[in-house]
C-alpha cells in the first residue's frame, strides 16, 4: 500500500510540475511538448518499477555507484580538458562543453556500472550495507507450514536453543490454522486448538525472534496455499519448515530450500548396532511366533524374539540386526533378561 501511494504521489508532483511549465511564459512554445514528455517519461518510470518486481540491491547498488563513480569522472576530465580547450585556438570552447560532458559521461557511466556488477562480489566488501546483507544470508528465515505447528514439535526444537533463525508465521496460515480450529470436526478442532497453543508458546518464547507476516505479493493470488508459502519463502529469501511430504516435493521443484522435521527426528534418532543391549516393555504380541514388539520413546519398533511369553514386562534385549527402509527404522533383537523395575 505504501509503495502506490508512494507511486501515486508522484504521478501527481510529476503533472503538476507539467502544468507549471505549460503556464510559464519561458516555454511558451515547446511548454506543452515538455508537459507531455515529464508525463510520459513518469508513467514509464513507474510502469518500469511495477514490472521489474524483484530488484537485488547488489545490482542496485552497484548501478547507483556506477552512476556517481561515472558523473565524478566525467567532472574531473571536463575541468581537465577545459583549460586545453581554451588553448587550443577554439572561438567559444564553452559551446563545446556540453557535448564533451555527454560524450565522457555516457561511456563512463557504463564502464563504471559493469566493471561493478561484474565484480559485485568483491564489491560487497566495500559497501557496509550490501556485505551486511550478505552476512544474514548464513540465518535465514524459517517461514512455518501449518502441518508443523500443529505437530508441535518445532517448539521443543526451538527449546532446545541449537537454532538462532528468525520464525515467520504467514498470515495466510495463522488464518487457515484458525479455520481449523473453528472445525466442526472434533479431531480437527482439537488440532487446530493444539496448534494455537503451540504458536501462543512460539510467540511468549522471548529467547527467539517471531514474526506473524502479512505480506500479500501479487503473485500470490488465486495461488494454494502451499504455493503461497513457497512464494513468500523466494520472497524473504527463507527456507520452508514442513512436515508435508507433497509441500516439500513443491518447494524443491521451485528451488526453495526446506527443513522436514521428519528428516530432523530421523538423524536424531540412536543407532543400534548388533550386539548392543537396552532395555524395552515388551507391549504386545508380535507376527511371529515367539515374538514381542515394543518400542523406543522416538516410537521406533523393536521385534523382540522369544519375547511373547513377557507381555508388559521391562526386558533387557540385544540387538542381532537393523532395518531401514522409507517407512523408518526396525530393530530385531534376542530376549535375554528380565530388567528389575
Amino acid at each position: 500500500m505504501a509503495l502506490w501511494v508512494l507511486r501515486g504521489i508522484f504521478l501527481i508532483i510529476a503533472t503538476a510540475v507539467g502544468i507549471s511549465i505549460v503556464m510559464s511564459p519561458d516555454y511558451s512554445e515547446q511548454g506543452f511538448l515538455f508537459a507531455i514528455s515529464l508525463l510520459m517519461i513518469a508513467c514509464a518510470i513507474v510502469s518500469a518499477d511495477i514490472l521489474i518486481r524483484r530488484k537485488p540491491i547488489e545490482i542496485v547498488s552497484c548501478t547507483y555507484f556506477g552512476i556517481l563513480v561515472g558523473l565524478l569522472l566525467t567532472y574531473i576530465i571536463g575541468v581537465a580538458v577545459n583549460p586545453i580547450l581554451q588553448f587550443s585556438g577554439i572561438e567559444d570552447p564553452s559551446k563545446y562543453q556540453g557535448a564533451i560532458q555527454l560524450m565522457l559521461g555516457v561511456p563512463l557511466c557504463y564502464i563504471c556500472i559493469s566493471v561493478l556488477i561484474q565484480t559485485r562480489n568483491d564489491f560487497r566488501f566495500i559497501i557496509p550495507y550490501v556485505e551486511f546483507s550478505r552476512e544474514l544470508k548464513g540465518i535465514l528465515p524459517w517461514v512455518l507450514d501449518t502441518s508443523v505447528v500443529i505437530d508441535g514439535r518445532i517448539a521443543d526444537l526451538v527449546s532446545t536453543q541449537v537454532m538462532d533463525n528468525r520464525l515467520v508465521m504467514p498470515l495466510f496460515i495463522l488464518q487457515e490454522l484458525q479455520n481449523v480450529a473453528d472445525s466442526s470436526d472434533k479431531l480437527r478442532r482439537s488440532r487446530g486448538r493444539r496448534g494455537l497453543d503451540i504458536l501462543q508458546e512460539l510467540q511468549n518464547n522471548r529467547s527467539i525472534d517471531f514474526t506473524i507476516d502479512e505480506t500479500e505479493l501479487p503473485e500470490m493470488q488465486n495461488q494454494p496455499v502451499d504455493m503461497k508459502l513457497v512464494l513468500l519463502a523466494q520472497h524473504l529469501g527463507g527456507k520452508v519448515v514442513t512436515g508435508d511430504y507433497n509441500l516439500n516435493k513443491v518447494a524443491q521443484l521451485n528451488q526453495v530450500p526446506v527443513i522436514n522435521l521428519n528428516d530432523i527426528a530421523k538423524a536424531l534418532k540412536p543407532t543400534f548396532l548388533p550386539g548392543e543391549t537396552f532395555d524395552v516393555k515388551i507391549v504386545k504380541i508380535g507376527e511371529g511366533e515367539n515374538q514381542g514388539v515394543g518400542y523406543l520413546d522416538d516410537g521406533t519398533m523393536i521385534v523382540i524374539e522369544n519375547g511373547r511369553d513377557h507381555l508388559n514386562e521391562l526386558a533387557r534385549v540385544i540387538v542381532t540386526r537393523v532395518l531401514q527402509n522409507s517407512a523408518g527404522q526396525m530393530i530385531f533383537s534376542d530376549y535375554e533378561k528380565p530388567t528389575d523395575t
